[in-house]
């Protein structure tokens, strides 16, 4: 028996027989063609390019039908590529001027984007990388008049790939499969995301997955865990049986609470809200029993894509999620967040050195106030048909918020002498996500009608630690004292100035971490829609009296690892 960490991309759990996959390489020697053969190459490219986008289409579609338009829609950026005449033109001008087949044209792009893309696997370019592959590979196929690489399973298999594309992915049968490894990938891919929406437990394990795992091998996954067991015992399979068979009651258990309030057995309210990244997810959001949207993510609309959205399609998409949470449930929209690990195609940004510490958040938006403004003036109309609010990233001097207020307070005036419908008084706040910006939060709170702590990011800036960096992942720690006194002195500061303030990041989603952040007498929590039944139930076994003498204690300790330590003991038996 062999155990394997990696990352947990989809939940649950899986148990069955290894597949072990190869995808099929296209590195071919190079063919030549005489010039009145170009006209032939380029009509075959042409022939092979439509009818890969008749296959996209008629995967997109099907999809749609089987979870919905949003995640079927993550095939527009293959139909976008596949339409893209800059695309189509660079391949065409290879055979002419190289005088190649269709086939060698194509894999000299192949080996272009491989070199554009070579970064950290786990940069969100990667990500992109995968669906641009995913059409190129189709295209070879159409070409050489082959079919796409297609999985063949038997009943129970878990695959092991070390890699899989989007349309790979959606074409696996729920029937056959019961879970995927890989060895490279995000959680945020494509491949990611369309697992959550089938439900099929996924882990990244690095490329282990590949040279320790072989095809029949007995296999586990646990993709909360992220742990991956090869040839377990007898024993160990019927633990992880009925670990899963657990875990399927409580989740239909956990939904019950869903219209039950969140309060401590003291009466401490506090609301819990979801984090969001499509308007689509608000369903889930609902069914899960969010009190509103805490943190609503706007970077999805700037992605994958060649151009900038308008401010017409960034008004459709807050205007959709505002009426679906009606007007009593509050809806925070968080300006554009490009730069650090989110990247836009049409803006050609070049590479930084330091990402996460460069041109990203408000320090992107006061530089491009022509894109900041066009989603100002979106949120300010949808705004008439709900509880929308508005935050701005990355903050972390006064200037970057008097400076936004500036440019509001002139859409607002465009808006008025346009005589375009707006709602002008909606609720401005700040992300608390910087120690500079934490330890100014008296003065901010003058400039700000919220606070919203984006714990990932405060967590990463206190400790000097990258959250992405797995050899020192164990740094990355979310009740480090310093941490928990950034937020404390927040709230406190908030309290003073009479503002709310919320936290919104991965802590919110530890029931016993969100136990602890009733005592900072917290007024929001905001989550992955799925974590909020289990931290409510938690919420709701507790004193929010108990909270307070914890806080009191465990902020003077010396250690991350003695503070949780602490929780698990005097919270987890509530």
């Amino acid at each position: 028996m062999k155990k394997i960490k990696g990352l947990g991309i989809s939940s649950g759990i899986a148990i069955g027989k290894a597949f072990v996959w190869e995808t099929p390489s296209f590195q071919e020697v190079e063919s030549t063609i005489d010039k009145t053969s170009i006209k032939r190459d380029i009509k075959r490219l042409n022939e092979a390019i439509s009818t890969t986008e008749a296959q996209i289409e008629k995967l997109q579609q099907t999809f749609e039908k089987e979870v919905g338009h949003q995640y079927a829609d993550i095939f527009s950026f293959h139909l976008a590529l596949l339409k893209d005449k800059l695309f189509k033109n660079e391949i065409e001008r290879i055979i002419k001027e190289e005088r190649i087949t269709s086939e060698s044209a194509v894999r000299k792009v192949i080996h272009r984007i491989g070199k554009i893309f070579k970064k950290d696997e786990k940069d969100f370019l990667q990500d992109r990388r995968r669906d641009i592959m995913d059409v190129i590979e189709r295209i070879i196929h159409n070409l050489r008049g082959s079919s796409y690489a297609k999985l063949n399973l038997f009943p129970d298999e878990i695959i092991v790939a070390r890699d899989l594309s989007p349309s790979q992915t959606v074409s696996l049968d729920k029937k056959y499969i019961r879970g995927f490894i890989t060895a490279i990938g995000s959680a945020t891919s494509h491949a990611a995301i369309i697992a959550k929406a089938l439900e099929i437990p996924a882990v990244i394990a690095g490329e282990k997955a590949i040279t320790d795992i072989k095809s029949k091998d007995t296999v586990i996954i646990d993709g909360d865990l992220g742990e991956i067991i090869i040839k377990p015992s007898k024993k160990i399979i019927a633990e992880y049986k009925k670990k899963k068979e657990k875990l399927s009651i409580r989740k239909k258990q956990l939904l019950i609470l869903k219209n039950e309030p969140c309060e401590t057995l003291d009466g401490k309210r506090i609301s819990l809200h979801a984090n969001i990244e499509l308007p689509e997810q608000v369903d889930a959001a609902k069914k899960y029993g969010a009190e509103g949207i805490g943190l609503y993510r706007t970077e999805y609309l700037y992605l994958n894509r060649n151009d900038l959205p308008s401010e017409e399609e960034h008004f459709v998409a807050y205007k959709k999620v505002a009426e679906k949470m009606g007007k009593e449930k509050p809806v925070i929209i968080r300006t554009i967040d490009i730069g650090g690990d989110k990247f836009i195609s049409a803006l050609s940004l070049r590479k930084e050195l330091n990402p996460f510490l460069g041109w990203r958040g408000i320090r992107f938006s006061l530089e491009r106030k022509d894109i900041f403004e066009i989603q100002l003036r979106a949120i300010f109309r949808a705004a008439v048909y709900g509880n929308l609010k508005v935050m701005f990233p990355m903050i972390s001097t006064i200037e970057e918020v008097k400076q936004s207020h500036k440019i509001i307070r002139k859409v607002k005036d465009d808006l008025k002498n346009e005589k375009k419908k707006f709602r002008d008084d909606i609720d401005v706040g700040i992300m608390v996500e910087t120690p500079s910006a934490a330890l100014i939060t008296e003065q901010l709170a003058n400039e700000s009608a919220f606070f919203s702590i984006g714990s990932n990011d405060l967590i990463q800036y206190t400790l000097a630690v990258d959250r992405g960096n797995e050899k020192i992942s164990h740094l990355y720690q979310p009740c480090h004292p310093a941490v928990i006194k950034l937020i404390s002195h927040t709230i406190e500061n908030g309290k003073k100035k009479g503002i709310w303030t919320g936290l919104c990041g991965e802590m919110a989603s530890i029931p016993e971490i969100a136990c602890l952040l009733i005592g900072t007498e917290m007024d929001e929590l905001s989550m992955a829609p799925s974590a909020i039944p289990a931290v409510k139930e938690k919420i709701r076994s507790v004193k929010y009296s108990d909270m307070k003498n914890i806080l009191k204690k465990v902020i003077n300790f010396d250690s991350h690892n003695k503070v949780y330590k602490y929780l698990i003991a005097n919270i987890s038996g509530g």
